[in-house]
């Protein structure tokens, strides 16, 4: 029987509404939710491929896995053993060692009634407030800001502001990337209205900066120098609000003797770009009727992210582009429910419902709430954020930590100190739907999770819309719900302990929904009148939304009292530093990192359909064609990106996008697909003093070609993902090796090294499954190092490995992917061969399967971007693509 179930997409903090569709227990096709304000029917390229993600339970954490030492295997249990386990191990630890000897890792793709379990058993049962998210390496500066200039974390406009802008800054942000639905919505209200001016500031020249009316290339870091000569400028035009100013705000002339110095010219200079273009994007803000900034990891994610952020909102402060249509700073929050996290305090440097950990009396709020006077305190003492909880555990001040739903031996900035830390902690639990993560190793123990598809609860999207999720399907095999999983843990250690007060019975996530709710009443994310049956009749919901209340609010501050405590928004001077790696003669690179089109984080999720990997199949180091030349590096050499911490081997990929001096790689491949963690191998620790966000964007590095005459292809057909899995163990073992996904029966691996490493090429064959028989053909010889074996299945090729020469593998694989039959001798197939070596051409449509020479080839021919829609069906479904068709219609435009 077929069924149809409403939920939310589980990517970006867009919030998405779905429809999924799912047959006898399997999920089998997603739609977008026409009903759902967030996306009215809209899906990007990751939100259409949903269904695939979820239709094969290969690499998914099924059952319960213990290490009864630390250098055994781990092995199935029942959960019983498994939470009995976990819940007698951290009792110990914190009876031994004190609350603090615990920590938490959690995610922004949690629910906010798994947040909520999470924070109640770290902060009200155990009494420890290291309980962290990986959310703070995403939104944490933001969240600081917020409070710091307006009194009250969370975003003060909406999604209908993106049609009543007349002015968008871009600052940190490729929107048409990193969350493409909002992006469709721009270039709707600017077809619409062509005076809609939109100013990028980025240092690469990504899709969304092609597209923009004025375009910004600072050096990396310098945000804040521009954003402070803009309002230089700002003042000196009289392009400021004085009576709003005055009436309504606090700090200003410690600002204004700030940015006195940072006259256009000495800001424009900092930052690399023409003194004229920053007065104009002054003026473009200053004097439009609406100015929205929209703003990222850019922005965020820097040892000054919170100075960035400020230096942003002082520009809306001063020109009162805040609390009206179309106007005011909006923060784009990366993860689907990194702000539901933030309501529920469960991160290590706040309380429940935006309270904080040092005010006591919001500390004795919560203990009444929780049932908890008399009983036991709140620790007041704040926990540990991302970076200092590694650190700790590191150390050996946290024995044990329990990871859920997050990958930081990927995610984390300088990961050698993560896996170190991992290594040598006493207990480490990992909560986990997917087994094929680079953190999964580490664990003791393993509680699978149930994922998206299979979960019920709530989330909160990036304009404080709170939409429900709803199981489709049951969960894969054993898994089950993180707020279960955590509720019964806690409900062990209250035995063990002798706990008087049971805090965790809840039955239901709406149950803890309630909970967490009554805890909000009278807060500034006042939910107390929205609850599970308002959210069905009326559907997603803006918050605040109180008893009584009809409808959510839209946009806050509309009548310019913030939520300070005397009503009035603060500036902060913010002096300009720079970057906390910076280059120098040895290393004169300055590395930015980022996202691909359509791929989501380390992709546990998105790199379980092939679909995915069109568009970029394969790990890459992108640099500016001037600086390789002067280097002699090529497109494809093999470089080594060596900062002050760690290296890695990637293939060159040449860029018109990057300035001279940046190189760019993005953030997404991990040790699944790498010999090694990826880009973060080389990524800086140093954070922010204030939100402590790490600086994930920027760090110095050298480039260096490297001398790897060893080489190995092997393609192979088969279940993709039992393939991935079957050839990751072998990848750390060469000092170059990636998986390249062409199809989801089609896996591609090369692998360079200084000689074979010994016994690979043997488990090589096994892992293919690439065994001699009829149908196989072997050449070796060793005295030159070659060794190639060749599989056909219905006289087509089917999988080869080409070891110690590698010139025929090009032509082989393009047979291969053509399914060609095989013509005359089978011996003549390690004969060296002329025909098509051309590497596989990039797929820009991933929902039409379109391609980059067929979409060039209608370009040289007259076609727009409307002709390539009609023609081709490019840009018609998800609209992921339609930013890349216009940057290459442009283009053919300029060199004509």
């Amino acid at each position: 029987m077929k069924t149809v179930t409403r939920s939310t997409c589980c990517y970006c903090g867009v919030g998405c509404g779905v429809l999924i569709e799912a047959e006898d227990g399997r999920i089998t096709g997603v739609a977008g939710d026409p009903e759902h304000p967030a996306n009215f029917g809209k899906l990007c390229s990751k939100g259409m491929a949903l269904a695939s993600t979820a239709q094969s339970d290969t690499g998914r954490a099924l059952q319960p896995e213990l290490r009864t030492t630390r250098d055994a295997a781990r092995v199935p249990v029942t959960w019983d053993t498994a939470l009995d386990t976990v819940a007698q191990r951290f009792a110990d630890i914190v009876a031994q060692h004190g609350p603090d000897a615990v920590a938490f890792y959690v995610s922004g793709q949690l629910l906010t009634e798994d947040y909520y379990v999470f924070n109640k058993l770290a902060k009200g049962l155990i009494g420890t407030n290291n309980i962290d998210t990986n959310s703070r390496l995403c939104m944490s500066s933001a969240v600081v800001a917020y409070k710091m200039a307006l009194g009250a974390d969370g975003p003060p406009t909406c999604y209908e502001d993106l049609e009543h802008a007349q002015t968008v800054l871009f600052a940190g942000s490729n929107m048409a990337w990193a969350h493409p639905v909002l992006y469709r919505r721009l270039e709707e209200a600017k077809a619409a209205n062509p005076d809609v001016r939109w100013i990028v500031v980025d240092p690469r020249r990504t899709d969304t900066a092609a597209m923009a009316d004025l375009h910004l290339a600072i050096q990396p870091g310098t945000d804040v120098a521009l954003f402070n000569g803009m309002l230089h400028h700002l003042i000196w035009e009289g392009l400021i609000d004085r009576e709003f100013i005055a009436e309504h705000t606090s700090g200003f002339d410690a600002l204004k003797t700030l940015v006195r110095d940072f006259t256009p010219r000495v800001a424009a200079e900092i930052c690399g770009i023409a003194e004229q273009d920053l007065m104009q994007a002054a003026e473009w803000f200053g004097a439009s009727s609406a100015a929205l900034s929209l703003y990222c990891m850019g922005l965020n994610q820097s040892s000054h992210g919170t100075d960035k952020n400020l230096a942003l909102i002082n520009l809306h402060l001063a020109t009162r582009q805040i609390g009206r249509p179309g106007a005011g700073p909006f923060s784009l929050t990366g993860q689907p429910n990194a702000m539901g996290g933030r309501e529920v305090g469960g991160m290590a440097t706040m309380l429940a419902a935006h309270r904080d950990i040092g005010n006591p009396a919001h500390r004795s709020e919560v203990e009444a709430l929780w049932g908890l006077e008399g009983i036991r305190t709140l620790s007041d003492r704040p926990g540990l954020p991302a970076v200092e909880l590694f650190d700790a555990v590191r150390s050996g001040k946290v024995k044990a930590v329990w990871i859920a739903c997050t990958n930081p031996v990927h995610s984390m900035p300088d990961i050698a100190r993560v896996r170190e830390a991992l290594s040598t902690a006493e207990f480490v639990v990992v909560q986990e739907a997917f087994m094929q993560t680079d953190t999964v190793p580490y664990a003791d123990v393993v509680l699978p999770a149930a994922t998206w598809g299979e979960k019920s609860g709530t989330v909160t999207n990036s304009e404080r819309r709170i939409s429900r999720v709803r199981a489709a399907v049951a969960p894969a095999g054993d898994a089950r719900a993180d707020w279960w999983i955590a509720a019964q843990v806690a409900q062990r250690i209250e035995r063990l302990v002798g706990s008087p007060v049971k805090l965790f019975e809840h039955a239901s996530p709406e149950a803890i929904f309630d909970e967490h709710r009554v805890l909000t009443k009278g807060r500034d994310l006042d939910i107390g009148g929205l609850g599970y049956a308002t959210l069905e009749a009326l559907g997603p919901q803006q918050w605040p939304f109180p008893d009584g209340a009809q409808t959510g609010a839209a946009r806050r501050y509309t009548d310019a009292v913030f939520a300070t405590a005397d009503g009035r928004a603060r500036f902060h001077a913010t002096r300009y530093l720079p970057v906390a790696d910076p280059v120098n003669a040895r290393y004169p690179f300055r590395l930015l990192t980022g996202r691909l089109r359509d791929q989501w984080h380390g992709m546990s999720r998105s790199g379980r359909t092939a679909k995915l990997f069109a568009h970029a199949s394969a790990p890459a180091l992108s640099i500016a064609r001037g600086d390789a030349a002067r280097r002699g590096l090529r497109e494809g050499d093999l470089v080594r990106v060596a900062s002050r911490r760690g290296s890695l081997v990637l293939p060159l990929q040449l860029s018109d996008e990057l300035q001279s001096g940046s190189v760019y790689a993005p953030m997404h491949w991990s040790a699944q697909f790498l010999a090694s963690g990826g880009i973060n191998e080389t990524t800086v620790p140093a954070v922010d003093p204030l939100s402590a966000q790490p600086e994930l964007k920027h760090s110095a590095v050298r480039i260096e070609a490297v001398d790897l005459p060893w080489r190995a292809v092997a393609v192979r057909r088969g279940e993709m993902l039992a393939m991935q899995a079957a050839l990751q163990p072998l990848l750390a073992e060469c000092t170059y090796a990636a998986l390249a996904v062409e199809a989801d029966d089609l896996i591609v691996l090369r692998a360079a090294n200084l000689a074979a490493p010994p016994g690979w090429l043997e488990r090589l064959y096994t892992a293919l499954d690439l065994a001699t028989g009829d149908d196989t053909l072997e050449y070796r010889d060793a005295r030159r190092g070659l060794d190639k074996r060749v599989v056909w299945r219905d006289n087509m090729i089917d999988g080869f490995v080409m070891a110690g020469d590698t010139a025929n593998a090009d032509a082989l694989l393009a047979d291969l992917r053509e399914r060609k039959p095989w013509v005359g001798p089978r011996f003549t197939v390690f004969a060296a061969r002329r025909g098509n070596t051309a590497p596989r051409e990039r797929t820009i449509c991933s929902c039409k399967q379109v391609g980059e020479t067929q979409i060039n080839a209608a370009i040289a021919r007259g076609a727009d971007v409307a002709e390539l829609k009609a023609t081709l069906g490019c840009g018609t479904v998800c609209g992921s693509c339609v930013p890349e068709l216009k940057r290459l219609c442009a283009a053919a435009a300029v060199a004509h």
